[in-house]
């Protein structure tokens, strides 16, 4: 590969050299499937569940979920009667999503790639979520994520995202875009405030920002208090 910068983009794929963990991190993270992990359970996101009782109740359409994982929340989307494709960069997260979907018997269209590279089609879904993703998104990439999920959403389409609360017991590392550089590194994952989320996605329409509640987990829903949900519509 040439290190030259010609272009924005090659400012872009600098930059992720310097941050970004690399395929065989997360297929290592994901390999070991019984070491306990809170959203390693096949359960949906709390908030995913409300927003369907409250806000998509009786829809159906398509789905992108980015950053899937194992699969769980796009699965509660099948389930649901959404056409969904699903995208994560780890083979191991998706070998085991695709198992879960198959022991449903769900049809989901994971795709292992890039969220950067996808190639999709301007105005194709109704909703756009992300549990998880966002937070390991370096500040240099924050509006390239952002035009990605305007480009997704049909018109009056919606957008949800958790993340993680800065200081909050499961990460959220409470520093500044310029220390992440400082220290090449988003030291496991960006944390952030109600505000910062108000003011990152205040190109959207704010339906609701609140932390994530907290579920026994013994119940059939995730729900971690350590974590941001919100809901914009575009």
């Amino acid at each position: 590969m040439k290190e030259t910068i010609n272009s924005y983009e090659d400012l872009l794929v600098m930059l992720d050299a310097l941050l970004r963990e690399p395929t065989n991190f997360w297929d290592d993270f994901y390999s070991n499937r019984e070491k306990g992990i809170p959203f390693f359970a096949n359960k949906p996101d709390e908030n995913l569940v409300g927003y369907f009782e409250n806000v998509l109740t009786g829809t159906s359409g398509k789905a992108l979920e980015l950053g899937c994982g194992p699969g769980r929340n796009a699965i509660y989307f099948a389930e649901k009667g959404y056409a969904v494709d699903a995208v994560d960069l780890s083979g191991q997260s998706l070998q085991w999503a695709i198992e879960r979907a198959e022991e449903r018997n769900l049809k989901v269209n994971f795709i292992r790639k890039n969220i950067f590279d996808l190639q999709i089609e301007e105005g194709s879904y109704d909703v756009v979520y992300d549990s998880g993703c966002f937070h390991h998104i370096a500040p240099h990439r924050r509006m390239s994520y952002i035009n990605l999920v305007r480009k997704a959403l049909k018109p009056g389409g919606y957008f949800a995202i958790t993340c993680f609360v800065q200081g909050g017991e499961l990460g959220g590392a409470d520093i500044t875009d310029w220390e992440v550089y400082r220290l090449r590194s988003l030291q496991g994952g960006l944390g952030f405030t109600e505000d910062r989320l108000r003011t990152i996605f205040k190109d959207f329409e704010e339906i609701e920002i609140r932390k994530m509640k907290e579920v026994d987990q013994t119940n059939e829903l995730f729900g971690v208090s350590a974590l941001w949900t919100a809901l914009f519509k575009i």
